[in-house]
């Protein structure tokens, strides 16, 4: 049983459905700024879905362990504010995309650690 990479497909399964949301039934909905962060917050998370999928691959490693948890806060953070602030237009919602952002750079040096240091022991 891998729970990250069922993450990873819960993720991109959202994603998707976001993507296909956003271009059938928020076009005439919301302005052309609000849609283009409602698309930036699903390209992110399917972005970061597929990132989760990878670290989940990696066996037994802390690190890989790590950036699916980041990836995953992050997702949270980010996409999640935007697609609040998008559908709202709340401003405070935006306010957690720079901690999403955040989440997500650091789950990239931990998988990127994880990777570099597959040949030695854990």
């Amino acid at each position: 049983m891998n729970p990250w990479l069922a993450a990873a497909a819960v993720n991109g399964l959202i994603a998707v459905a976001a993507g296909a949301f956003a271009a059938h039934g928020l076009q005439s909905r919301l302005d052309a700024h609000s849609l283009q962060t409602f698309e930036t917050a699903a390209r992110y998370q399917m972005y970061h879905a597929l990132a989760i999928g990878l670290a989940a691959v990696v066996p037994r490693d802390r690190f890989a362990t790590l950036a699916c948890v980041l990836f995953a806060v992050g997702i949270v953070l980010f996409s999640g504010s935007l697609y609040l602030l998008a559908l709202t237009g709340v401003s405070i919602f935006g306010l957690g995309a720079p901690a999403g952002g955040a989440n997500l750079l650091a789950g990239w040096i931990a998988l990127a650690y994880a990777a570099l240091r597959k040949g030695r022991m854990p």
